[in-house]
């Protein structure tokens, strides 16, 4: 893509997030993730209504009058994306691939942040880390993220989750609010996603295809794996190679939510063709 169409479609995005964020999200992004504590602020004479497990003793024997100390919230935050950048992100069977919704919600999740002046970063990753971007605060930064995930050409097609996550675990030391960017095509990811999730904030955003969980009756259909790159034909008029197709997203759709649960992970659905407002909103809301 030349600089001049990516710059349009950084501009495009950009519009359309930042307004999101600035008029649906920001409040409930506040409200949805806290910050590292309390810290404290000053000392101050003892209001009615106060809470008595705030009293400063020591300036209170001082002055003969009770005094409280008052805290106010850390409120600045990390906020890692990991974000999936592998063969399947190219899938679409309606207008937008999964790589664009991605980048859409990557943005409003950016400026969301930096709405409530925390930094982000991000990790790109397919089945190895392809690139680090480390936290910072400001919207140029936000820009460069955007960039990259527009115009971004990973080395390999497959997916590691649990690398991304190992990643994240060794790079940021301090405790993070992390959003995991993916449509979860893997396995053997439940030790990293723990002991994550103890760390960090983790949070994931599932993306899917709709055609990813029902296969259309369109007759013969030669179907291929982004990922790996093998071939198949399939009949989809075969009803019962339909049903089979279905069963096996359900069961592998039941899996990824029982481990998320198990470890207590927030997290959406959102699909390719449909808002994903609604759902992210829904998220926002629960965790508040």
């Amino acid at each position: 893509m030349d600089t001049t169409e990516l710059l349009k479609r950084v501009r495009r995005i950009e519009i359309k997030t930042k307004g999101l964020s600035q008029q649906i999200f920001a409040g409930e992004y506040h409200s949805a993730f806290k910050g590292k504590g309390m810290a404290f602020s000053e000392v101050r004479e003892y209001q009615y209504g106060d809470d008595i497990r705030n009293i400063d003793w020591n300036v209170t024997a001082r002055f003969n009058h009770p005094y409280v100390k008052i805290y106010e919230e850390e409120r600045e935050l990390t906020v890692m994306l990991l974000i999936d950048v592998s063969g399947s992100r190219e899938f679409a069977s309606q207008e937008r691939l999964k790589k664009n919704l991605i980048t859409e919600l990557a943005a409003v999740l950016s400026f969301s942040a930096i709405s409530n002046n925390d930094k982000t970063g991000a990790i790109l990753f397919s089945d190895k880390v392809e690139k680090f971007i480390p936290p910072k605060k400001g919207r140029q930064h936000i820009l460069r993220i955007i960039r990259e995930l527009i115009n971004f050409e990973p080395e390999n097609r497959g997916t590691n989750i649990h690398e991304a996550l190992e990643y994240l675990i060794n790079a940021i030391k301090k405790r993070s609010t992390a959003f995991l960017i993916s449509d979860m095509l893997d396995s053997n990811y439940e030790d990293a996603l723990k002991i994550c999730s103890r760390k960090h904030d983790l949070i994931a955003l599932r993306i899917f295809d709709q055609r990813e969980a029902e296969l259309p009756n369109i007759g013969l259909i030669r179907m291929k794996d982004a990922e790996t790159g093998k071939q198949k034909w399939i009949d989809s008029s075969d009803k019962k190679i339909r049903s089979i197709y279905n069963e096996n997203w359900q069961r592998r759709n039941k899996e990824t939510d029982e481990i998320l649960n198990k470890h207590g992970i927030d997290y959406a659905c959102l699909a390719t063709h449909l808002d994903y407002v609604k759902p992210l909103m829904q998220l926002f809301k629960k965790r508040a």
